[in-house]
């Protein structure tokens, strides 16, 4: 998979300081904030990957700017912030996508295909489970960074029953969980219910790695089949017969396993804004709306509440 895009430049109060970096990834342009960053007429594309307080206050500053955003998960903290930041977006006329990078997979557009064709049935239930030891990494564990299982990774599994199920609300969330003494959620386990007798569950914990004591565990039923996935498979295995979603690897030495399979989200972003578009269809801004309705009433539930004195830019 060849990517016809271009990493320009990179912003940050202390990044001018590393430029081996820049060397190694032939990046041209080192800007000493964002501020001199969204000046820049050359960059078509900002990619946001601060930590969750400030996307509302970054993703505001290139909106305003008349810059395309890319924006990591989650979008905001809140509801109320996505509706901030989808509405200066829009206002700006330029292109916005919550980068939920798991959606553009092989796989992932794999299974809509095989949901679409009716190829497992109709879907009953969709459980989706995810563990990580990150209770003792401040980013996770701490609420003034904006940490908790839910913000941080129960989008993985929020997204993919949302995707399953067509972008429907669920009309009932039951929601319990742990929290940390930090005050946000350790352990959170959900229940959704959708129409048509339809339903699905969510596992999170921040004190278990993935693997071997948890796998994340993607699974449905359906009323003629079943489609189990773990992680970001490379295969799936549909009613018991397995089918290749190979992801090309990249030349380039990867810090971690998964980080090649970005490139897909930047494929999305590219392919929109050649097209004129101003949002994803795979990733909408009515997607990253209830995403944010759903989380917002899971931590109520849980009793998870973010101080509105968090830092801004």
């Amino acid at each position: 998979m060849k990517l016809h895009v271009q990493v320009c430049g990179c912003g940050g109060s202390q990044i001018r300081g590393r430029s081996g970096v820049f060397k190694k990834h032939n990046i041209s342009r080192a800007y000493g904030s964002y501020e001199e960053l969204a000046r820049d007429p050359d960059i078509d594309v900002v990619y946001v990957g601060v930590i969750h307080p400030y996307h509302l206050s970054t993703c505001l500053l290139f909106t305003n700017a008349k810059k395309n955003v890319l924006c990591e998960k989650p979008l905001a903290m809140n509801t109320k912030e996505v509706k901030e930041i989808l509405t200066s977006a829009k206002r700006n006329d330029v292109f916005l996508m919550e980068a939920v990078w798991t959606r553009f997979l092989p796989a992932s557009v794999e299974i809509k295909r095989l949901l679409a064709q009716g190829e497992v049935g109709e879907v009953k239930m969709v459980r989706s489970d995810f563990g990580m030891l990150l209770k003792d990494v401040p980013r996770s564990a701490l609420k003034e960074l904006g940490g908790g299982a839910m913000l941080d990774v129960g989008i993985y599994c929020l997204q993919f029953i949302c995707m399953v199920y067509n972008g429907e609300k669920p009309e009932c969330i039951q929601a319990t969980g742990v929290c940390l003494e930090t005050g946000v959620d350790e352990t959170v386990v959900v229940t959704l219910k959708f129409l048509q007798e339809q339903a699905g569950s969510v596992y999170l914990l921040f004190r278990s790695p993935v693997a071997p004591m948890m796998p994340s565990s993607w699974g449905r039923r359906a009323a003629s089949g079943s489609l189990p996935i773990c992680g970001c498979p490379t295969s799936l295995v549909v009613n018991g017969k397995e089918t290749s979603t190979h992801c090309q690897i990249p030349p380039l030495p990867i810090n971690f396993l998964q980080q090649y399979r970005m490139r897909y989200e930047a494929e999305e972003v590219r392919q929109c804004l050649l097209k004129g578009l101003k949002e994803s269809a795979v990733t909408s801004h009515a997607d990253s709306l209830l995403l944010a309705e759903v989380e917002d009433e899971i931590r109520r539930q849980v009793g998870v509440v973010y101080s509105p004195g968090l830092p801004v830019m």
